[in-house]
This record gives structure tokens, sequence and C-alpha cells, in this order.
């Protein structure tokens, strides 16, 4: 199948997903996740996969979240860290232990997904949508379209000092805890695992360790204001993360039932999965109610994440913090798709403290996926505050994606990396 005739309508269809974007920031209400909002998001989008785009269904499924959990981390590890510094000065193994717990809940809620603080949280219910468009003849392959319509809550260091600050304030923070650590594990090294300084004389006679713990004071402020990373009463709008990728899929659909286009034995697919901004936890979802569904023939999916800027459009073969590997060549298609319509697209990852995509909970659950950004992963001042507006969008980069995507399901129809 050729599609260039689609390719060459890159910037309609760019024009396309901004007006559509723009009536659900403007008409909807906001799409935190597991609010009405997204639901509402998921109906819209539903209806149109079905009238606009062909579909033959469009079901919306439901799923239980806690999605409080995901920044709730902090509660946690901010209030033991703060506890381990007061304790330090009469128990350092206590403190010790205080921080290791901290540390352990951040790592495995905030850097790895997993769902060990969840049960603490308000339950909520996401959902997620899955439409499939089936071929004229026999299904030999499919591909699937993948975006998130949730947005996320404000996070106000970033609105106000940019990315550089943002994470700075994170690592400050970070090297705080280890420095306390460092300081209670000497303590009980030297015989003082439980009790008051060394020295009680003064402030010139305390042992060095106690000198370097008072020093240490100057953490307490940015450990303190970390409670204040996420702002949970202002969601913001996200037009660019991530409606842009819910759109993606949608209009390469559309733009083929516009031209009256019908593949012969490839299976079309778009799927929306909800409350990625609580952990993926949508995608997650998903993967357990689809686990056996479609493994029939190859199938790839393709996941689209924050498509803004067309210099930093980007295939990435890891996510998770870099911690899961994605399908090489599901990715290797794109980048190839990408060269032969000449757009710029780099081969990268979602490095630590990059977060990740809904690609990361596809690939761990044995899908042949991989995950598309178009954004610097050094942190845009429009990254989860309120400048992720409908009028703070970019055509081009929408285009660009959008040719490279369109060229990449006609190299798949064709026959390549299955």
């Amino acid at each position: 199948m050729d599609l260039s005739k689609i390719i060459s309508k890159k910037d309609e269809a760019a024009r396309y997903m901004i007006d559509e974007i723009t009536h659900i920031c403007k008409d909807f209400e906001k799409r935190d996740p597991g609010s009405k909002g997204e639901l509402q998001a998921c109906e819209y989008m539903a209806e149109v996969l079905k009238k606009d785009c062909g579909c033959d269904y469009a079901e919306i499924e439901s799923f239980k979240e806690n999605p409080g959990s995901f920044f709730g981390w902090i509660y946690f590890t901010i209030s033991f860290v703060l506890a381990a510094i007061a304790l330090y000065f009469v128990a350092p193994v206590v403190s010790a232990v205080l921080i290791v717990l901290g540390l352990a809940i951040v790592f495995i809620q905030f850097g790895l997904y997993k769902k060990l603080v969840d049960r603490f949280f308000p339950e909520k219910t996401g959902h997620n949508v899955t439409a499939i468009k089936k071929p004229k003849g026999e299904v030999k392959r499919r591909i699937m379209f993948n975006g998130h319509p949730d947005a996320c809550w404000e996070w106000p260091v970033n609105y106000a000092l940019g990315g550089v600050g943002f994470e700075g304030h994170a690592v400050i923070c970070g090297i705080g805890a280890v420095y306390y650590l460092v300081l209670s594990i000497i303590a009980c090294v030297n015989n003082r695992a439980v009790g008051l300084f060394s020295a009680n004389g003064s402030f010139s006679e305390w042992d060095l360790t106690s000198k370097l713990a008072i020093c240490g004071f100057v953490f307490i402020p940015f450990l303190v204001g970390l409670y204040f990373m996420w702002n949970k009463h202002r969601i913001v709008d996200g037009a660019n993360d991530n409606l842009s990728g819910c759109y993606m899929g949608i209009a390469i659909l559309k733009a083929l039932k516009d031209e009256g286009i019908e593949l012969e034995n490839t299976e079309l697919g778009v799927i929306l999965t909800g409350s990625e901004e609580a952990g993926l936890r949508g995608s997650m979802a998903w993967c357990e109610a689809h686990k056996d569904d479609f493994n029939d023939v190859p199938t790839f999916i393709i996941s689209y994440d924050t498509i803004h800027d067309p210099k930093y459009l980007m295939t990435n073969y890891r996510d998770l913090n870099g911690t899961v590997k994605v399908d090489k060549d599901v990715s290797d298609l794109y980048m190839e798709a990408a060269k032969a319509v000449n757009v710029p697209c780099k081969k990268g990852w979602v490095p630590p403290l990059g977060g990740a995509t809904d690609s990361a909970a596809f690939a761990k659950a044995g899908f042949r996926a991989t995950g598309i950004t178009g954004l610097n992963h050094k942190l845009e001042n429009y990254y989860h505050t309120r400048r992720d507006t409908y009028d703070n969008m970019n055509a081009e980069g929408l285009a660009n994606c959008f040719a490279a995507s369109v060229k990449a399901l006609e190299m798949f129809d064709n026959g390549a990396k299955q």
C-alpha cells in the first residue's frame, strides 16, 4: 500500500489535531487521573473513532486505581527523613532505618511505578478506550497507536523555576537524605547507635559528626519544600501531554477514511490509556485486561507522549527511568520510517528522573511496543505546568510525527519487521 498521498497532507492533519485538542481543553472538565473530565474525553474520542475514523468498535473500559499515591510517596519519604534528622541526635540507628525506608518508598513507588503505598489513598475509577478497524481481508498483522487522555497536577517549582530548578530541588533533597544516612551509619559504627552527643560541652567540643549534623540543617527547607512538589488543586490542560499523543492515532485513521483507503490485511487500533500521570495505571490495567487478546498475529504498538518540538522527536529504546527495554523491531521501524520521509528523529531513551511513558507498561507485559516523544527530556517550562495549553502547541512537530507514523504504517503493511 502506498500512503504518500496521506503523508503529503501532514499539515492538514496537524491542524485537525490542534482544533480537536482545543475543543477538549476548552469545553470539557479538567482531566486529572480518575476524574469525570478524563471519562468525558474518553467518551468523546471513542465517538470520534467510530464516526469519523470508521472503527468497527470503540469500547470504554473502567479500572480501579488510587491516583494520589503516585506523588503520595512524598508524605512518607519526606516525613521519614525529617524525623530521621531529629532522631539522629538521640538514636542514629533509628535515623538510618527511617532514611532507608523513605528512600525505598520513593524508589519503588516513583522510580519503578510499583503499587507500594496505593492502599493508603482514596480509590477512584479510571477509563481506557480500545478501538479497532478491521481490514478488508484476513487479518495478518496489527498495528495500534496509543496515547493517554489524562492530564497532570501542576508542578509549581517547574512553573516558577523551570526544569533546572525542579530537578535541582529534587537532587538537593536526595543529597540531604544520603548525607544524614551516612552520618547515622558513622555514628552507629562509633558505638553511638543509641545515645546523645558524645561530648556534652560547648559546640567547639562536639565531635565532627555532630557538627556536620548541625550544618546539615541547611537541607531542611528544601526537604519541607518537597511537600509542595505537586499542586493537587491545579490540573493543567495537558494539550501536549498528552492529547497530542491521543490524536496522533486518531488523525491517522481519520485520514485513511477521508481518502477512502482500506487496508487489505492490516488491522488498525487506537488505545487510549487513562491515568498515565498516576504511574501508568491505565496502561497497566489495559495490559492485564487484554493480555491474551492480540497474540494471534504480529502486533506492534506505537505509544506517543508529548509530541511538541520537532527538533526533539525521539524514539525511546528504553523507558521507565531507563529500566525497561522496549521492542527493537518496532523502534527500528519508526526510525527507518522517519528517515524515509526526511523527518529528523533521534534515537534515545527515557533517562533516570525522566519518568515513563505507556510504552513501558506494554513492554513489561510482553507486547511489542515503542515510545515516541517530542520534548526535551531536560524539562521544559510547559511540562506539567499551566503553560501546557492548546495555544502552546507546535504544528510542525505534530505534522512531522504524523508523516513518520503514516510511513511506519505503510512499511508495516508492506511486511516490514515481521
